[in-house]
């Protein structure tokens, strides 16, 4: 099958995840289970994926709103994936290469509160909002309270 098609890109993007959607219905085709258990799965995909992608839109415009007030070069960085935590390393004011510490594991999270730290300080905030970077549910509150609390 070619997918070398040229396609308007509204409708590209919107192939994407009904390709993606596809495939998975593939791998459910290879079950015994009933047509509902597949269906009922790929309803909890789709789902997934939008609550995936909500948070993603929140986290970046919060790192983009926190760019624009610490008068950070660039705030549109924050919409691109790992240009983002390259612009969340500006705003901390660290060093790029802090970028190979993500990649040690156990050591990210350290680093990840150290930075969140740096950034509640450019704001002129607590640098413990940067610890409440570690506790799951308060994670995607902090990123919004940095960005619009004055």
């Amino acid at each position: 099958m070619n997918f070398s098609m040229k396609f308007p890109s509204p409708m590209k993007w919107a192939a994407i995840p009904a390709i993606t959607l596809f495939s998975a219905v593939g791998t459910f085709a290879q079950d015994n289970r009933s047509p509902a258990a597949t269906a009922l799965s790929g309803g909890i995909l789709i789902c997934a994926l939008l609550i995936g992608l909500g948070i993603y839109v929140y986290i970046a415009l919060a790192v983009q709103t926190i760019a624009e007030k610490t008068n950070t070069e660039n705030p549109w960085l924050a919409w691109i994936p790992i240009a983002n935590v390259i612009l969340l390393l500006n705003i901390a004011k660290k060093p790029i290469w802090w970028i190979v510490l993500f990649l040690i594991p156990l050591v990210n999270i350290v680093i990840i509160v150290m930075i969140w730290m740096a950034v509640a300080e450019a704001r002129n905030k607590p640098s413990w909002w940067g610890i409440l970077m570690i506790v799951p549910g308060v994670s995607i509150i902090v990123p919004g309270y940095l960005a619009w609390a004055e």
